[in-house]
């Protein structure tokens, strides 16, 4: 059986290539694709090569084929169809069909249709951000960065009781999503201060800068983007020391620890589908665009938006 995937074959390239898929493994399956997400973070640094060289053993996505820099096929937000008929979620790269094991391939609940799913990943990163943060009732708390991550960590701060959430981006359409979450909306200049909770999520400097600003005594903030090979500059004098601010580093690659021993990263996945019942979340998903014209178009796809959505024909694998 023939397959196609997306790899990356040179800084801001990528092609698409033909291999051939040999028959499930025992504990595999084979899943044939219906949609994958972009993830512009991860993936932007991927595509672009910059992935730091101390960090290539680490930054491995768990069913990646390759070796960074280049090539690689490279992604992790695949949903398809089972052999059996059911639809699964699999950290897979972009890939019209392919076998994956069991074990991680997640069942995907009825209540989420096709195109949501895709978001699975970045939900699960929002949910392990949320069990580093340790968020309290009744905290005001500021999420700067209006990605998907952002904005799906935001959705989760927003249903903490008593909570005043604050999302902040340079882009003001993303007030629209902010508030469709529940949560207040602010430029940079107008972003509020003493805030006790804080996540930075723009993958800036100048966005971290702003959240160390923005923090009340003793402020609690949580960094969770990834500067790949970037070195910020940080205010870490002046009165930073004096009000005694927390720096946390929360990364989706190790359960929190709050919840280490307690969930496994099955049951992450599992809860992470779950919470995208709600069809609030299409709102963090950009029109589709087909696996075919992948090889143009990402480029275009990782320079902005929210979450790109790659569709995959009816007969994507031929025999």
């Amino acid at each position: 059986m023939l397959a196609r995937a997306f790899w990356t074959v040179a800084p801001g390239q990528g092609e698409i290539r033909t291999e051939t898929l040999s028959m499930p493994e025992p504990g595999h399956v084979s899943v044939r694709a219906l949609a994958t997400g972009i993830s512009r973070g991860t993936e932007a640094t991927v595509f672009a090569g910059r992935v730091p060289p101390s960090q290539y053993q680490v930054m491995r996505a768990p069913l990646m084929a390759g070796n960074f820099p280049f090539p690689v096929k490279y992604g992790y937000s695949a949903v398809g169809i089972n052999q059996a008929g059911a639809r699964v979620f699999v950290l897979h790269p972009h890939q019209d069909c392919f076998n994956a094991p069991t074990a991680m391939c997640i069942p995907i609940p009825d209540a989420v249709p096709t195109p949501r799913a895709v978001l699975a990943a970045n939900m699960e990163t929002a949910l392990n951000i949320m069990w580093d943060a340790a968020p309290l009732a009744g905290e005001r708390m500021l999420v700067v960065g209006a990605g998907v991550v952002g904005l799906a960590t935001a959705s989760l701060l927003a249903r903490i009781p008593g909570a005043s959430v604050t999302v902040v981006d340079i882009d003001g359409s993303r007030a629209a999503p902010a508030r469709r979450f529940g949560c207040a909306f602010a430029t940079p200049d107008f972003s509020p201060r003493e805030q006790e909770l804080i996540v930075h999520a723009s993958g800036t400097e100048a966005g971290l800068r702003l959240a160390l600003a923005c923090a009340a005594f003793e402020a609690r903030v949580v960094e969770a983007s990834w500067f790949a090979d970037r070195l910020p500059a940080l205010p870490l004098g002046e009165a930073f020391h004096a009000r005694r601010l927390h720096i946390l580093s929360s990364q989706v690659g190790s359960i929190a620890p709050a919840m280490r021993g307690r969930r496994s990263f099955a049951e992450r996945l599992t809860l992470a589908l779950d919470l995208l019942a709600d069809p609030a979340y299409d709102a963090l998903l950009e029109p589709p665009t087909n696996f075919e014209d992948l090889p143009h178009a990402m480029g275009k796809l990782l320079a902005g938006g929210l979450c790109h959505l790659v569709t995959y024909g009816n007969d994507a694998c031929s025999v």
